[in-house]
């Protein structure tokens, strides 16, 4: 009855902006405007004199307790705002209101990275305290780790005069060129039949060859068209972080990834080697996959494939609708904990998610958080497929995450993407496994094979993305590169990670889709989804062991995020990531449905 009724009442899956802002016109989006003003015209004397003051550490310490609070509101409240404009304009990239409203707010943020210039100096000048905090000052305990991480950054960082340059420029330099990439994808479409981009890529889902084979010919038309605009992009974007990482003395772009990460080189290398050990076993189940398909092997096209099934077998492609995948996530969510399930009903019932195709709709998922209102939002595009279904448990994953933490202090939620991912890919696995174990016959095969398809996507294709934006920066530093070049580079990445396990038709192309490619704030985006899938598989084959005992091991773990090191949480986790051993374990659980799989051939 509780479900029929949910069922009854659910909503359009069109998102609820309005009880975060009423609008860009409302008195409460202006209000909240000017607090932001406000903040920071005080924050920015109170700053201003403490660089130049020389505290004792008791002074400094009384200072902190003063300032740390408001500094944290200051932080809630500009990403609240800011994630307000992108969500606003990311479901419709051509209003020129959403636009000038999202361009304001990235201009304010030039004076909250100026206060996080000053708040950097103030920690770096008064080092010798911070040094001091895990024996002498108990209750700044959980802030030593991020502290210290401020500080060493601060190292990096140029001149205050400098840096709001840097600032300033990329707002018509990186952002914009990202925006337009963003622009051009989301307004893409096939004149023959009408189809967004975005559509045409659904179509690589789809049980006929030929449906998947055209929608990947139009695809490649499309982006041909346009390969001098998306080339502008990303090579200036490249160029942009190029030139400013060497100004900050970092080493390379992945050197300061990593430092973003969380994580040091020796847990990087375990991870890529361990991954690249095991590609003769993802090009074994392409392989697999192409037999069954009866193919002499698989094309790029056919990587999301669902399996056909055998003429003995009589099987209906299941089309889930809206409220039955809400359904299913709810109660499945909830077999793992109640908490984690009476999130996800509250996340549906007050329309969190937009999850409707248009034109316009930026394409892919993402959550977004307002970390002020203490609640998310999930962007989606759903088709009903149980893929859409499993990405949109993967993005609550991220919603359950900030759940988690909401009421931690501001700077105590602020985790790495290796470690934002644990939660994401945790939550998918819950349905995915409880699929495959309720499954049966061809239904069973199929979802086994969804599975290694999807996870051969996160290491195996991941890799291929590590390895091209590696030579991308690499060659960028001395040459500007065109789309011939970026499509080159691709194909070379892609020949050594899927290697034979695929005939010669990929995409070279593919450079000019990832939209992470074009985040100046974001580069080697892509490690951290190999680290959150191998480091979830071990946190569910713990769960398996400890059922419900380890629901709040595992809120105690996402809680953790923000303070620590990837290394020491995973210590505290009992885990020790800097060993290949560890990464490797995590690639043979897959090794059991490959098993089961060849057995369906």
């Amino acid at each position: 009855m509780h479900y029929i009724m949910f069922m009854e009442n659910l909503k359009t899956p069109f998102w609820n902006l309005d009880t975060i802002y009423s609008g860009f016109q409302g008195d409460d989006y202006k209000a909240a405007l000017k607090n932001l003003d406000e903040i920071c015209e005080k924050l920015k004397t109170v700053f201003l004199d403490a660089k130049e003051t020389c505290f004792s550490e008791k002074e400094f310490f009384s200072w902190l307790d003063k300032n740390l609070k408001v500094w944290n509101k200051l932080g809630a409240l500009y990403e609240s705002l800011s994630a307000f404009c992108y969500c606003t304009y990311s479901v419709d990239t051509t209003n020129t209101e959403f636009l000038n409203a999202l361009n304001h707010i990235e201009k304010k943020y030039l004076v909250v990275n100026e206060l996080d210039i000053y708040w950097g100096d103030i920690l770096l000048k008064n080092e010798k305290y911070i040094e001091r905090i895990p024996s002498h000052f108990p209750q700044y305990a959980n802030y030593d780790y991020i502290f210290r991480k401020q500080i060493e950054f601060k190292k990096h960082e140029m001149s205050l005069i400098e840096e709001n340059l840097a600032k300033d420029l990329q707002s018509t330099g990186g952002d914009a060129w990202s925006r337009l990439q963003q622009q051009l994808i989301s307004n893409l479409i096939d004149e023959e039949t009408g189809k967004t981009f975005n559509q045409l890529r659904n179509e690589a889902y789809a049980q006929e060859r030929e449906v998947r084979k055209t929608a990947y010919e139009k695809e490649l038309f499309l982006l041909k068209q346009n390969e001098i605009a998306f080339a502008a992009c990303l090579n200036n974007i490249k160029g942009e972080t190029i030139c400013l990482n060497k100004r900050r003395s970092w080493d390379s772009a992945l050197d300061r990834s990593c430092f973003a990460s969380r994580l040091n080189a020796k847990t990087l290398s375990a991870l890529i080697g361990a991954i690249e050990n095991s590609l003769p076993f993802w090009q074994d189940y392409l392989h697999t996959k192409a037999r069954i398909m009866n193919l002499e092997k698989c094309a790029f096209y056919d990587l999301f494939a669902p399996l056909p099934s055998k003429k003995s077998e009589t099987y209906t492609e299941k089309i889930w609708t809206f409220p039955e995948a809400c359904k299913y996530i709810i109660e499945k969510f909830s077999a793992f904990s109640l908490d984690m399930g009476n999130f996800a009903k509250m996340a549906f019932d007050e329309n969190w998610i937009d999850a409707t195709v248009r034109k316009g709709k930026v394409g892919g998922a993402y959550c977004q958080d307002f970390p002020l209102q203490k609640v998310s939002r999930v962007l989606s595009n759903f088709t009903g497929t149980f893929s859409d279904i499993t990405t949109l448990a993967h993005e609550l994953g991220h919603a359950y995450h900030h759940w988690c933490i909401k009421e931690l202090d501001y700077s105590l939620t602020k985790y790495p993407m290796t470690l934002a991912e644990t939660a994401s890919i945790f939550a998918e696995t819950i349905l995915i496994k409880d699929a495959i174990n309720n499954a049966t016959g061809y239904e069973k095969a199929k979802l086994i094979e969804m599975h290694l398809s999807d996870s051969c996507q996160v290491l195996v294709d991941i890799l291929s993305r590590f390895y091209f934006e590696r030579s991308v920066f690499e060659e960028r530093k001395t040459t500007e590169l065109s789309a011939e070049d970026f499509c080159r580079l691709m194909i070379d990445a892609q020949n050594k990670t899927y290697g034979e396990g695929l005939s010669e038709e990929k995409h070279p192309f593919i450079w000019a889709v990832k939209v992470h490619y074009y985040s100046p704030h974001l580069d080697f985006y892509n490690f951290p989804y190999a680290f959150g899938l191998l480091f979830a598989t071990a946190l569910f084959s713990r769960y398996q062991k400890e059922k419900s005992d380890f629901a709040n091991t595992y809120v105690d773990i996402l809680r953790n995020t923000g303070s620590f090191s990837c290394e020491d949480i995973c210590k505290k986790a009992g885990f020790d990531i800097e060993n290949q051993d560890f990464w490797q374990s995590g690639i043979e659980t897959f090794f059991e449905e490959l098993k089961e799989l060849k057995e369906y051939e």
